[in-house]
């Protein structure tokens, strides 16, 4: 009796191995990668085509012409030649930056120089990545209403980003009248 006393005893305290149930694993698998497809299929991802600088070895003089320019800075927006400097500053709204001014700019701008598709983004280094989305876009097409319809239109659809050079810390910003863009013939050499 001692015996199976002593082996009762052993078979109560050994330990059982323990079985991996796979199929609730396989089953929160299958609800999560379902769940990841269905979402995927909704979510647009957009990639814009970036042209970054490549990098130069020797001086080349710039081709004669517009070099546009779109700089953001923290309190406007201004539009420039490289070669001959400031065109148009726009001031921010009560809302912030005032992108419908910069759009309306862009266009007398490209009415002026339709040939022209290439433009450079440059921004201050804090600048958020919503705001360089926004004058993207703004600088890349505007919207034209047809109809019941709004197209599309291609401004300068050739987009370079950079960083902005620093402000003139003397010069005080020329500020347009609240909403509305410069003259076209304001700035620097009687450009746009």
């Amino acid at each position: 009796m001692r015996r199976s006393y002593q082996t009762a005893k052993l078979a109560r305290h050994s330990r059982k191995p323990l079985e991996l149930l796979l199929v609730p694993m396989i089953d929160i698998f299958t609800v999560l990668v379902t769940f990841l497809l269905m979402t995927a299929v909704f979510s647009r991802t957009v990639i814009l085509q970036l042209n970054l600088p490549p990098p130069q070895t020797e001086f080349k003089e710039p081709p004669p012409g517009l070099q546009l320019e779109v700089m953001v800075r923290k309190d406007l927006l201004q539009v420039a030649d490289r070669n001959t400097g400031p065109l148009a500053v726009i001031a921010n709204t009560a809302s912030g930056y005032n992108y419908e001014a910069l759009t309306e700019y862009l266009k007398r701008v490209k009415a002026k120089f339709p040939e022209k598709t290439d433009a450079s983004v440059l921004l201050e280094a804090d600048t958020p990545y919503d705001t360089l989305v926004q004058v993207m876009d703004r600088v890349r097409v505007f919207e034209v209403g047809q109809g019941m319809n709004t197209v599309q239109a291609e401004l300068f659809p050739d987009i370079s980003i950079g960083d902005a050079p620093p402000a003139d810390a003397g010069a005080p910003a020329a500020a347009p009248a609240a909403g509305a863009p410069p003259a076209a013939g304001s700035g620097a050499g009687g450009r746009p």
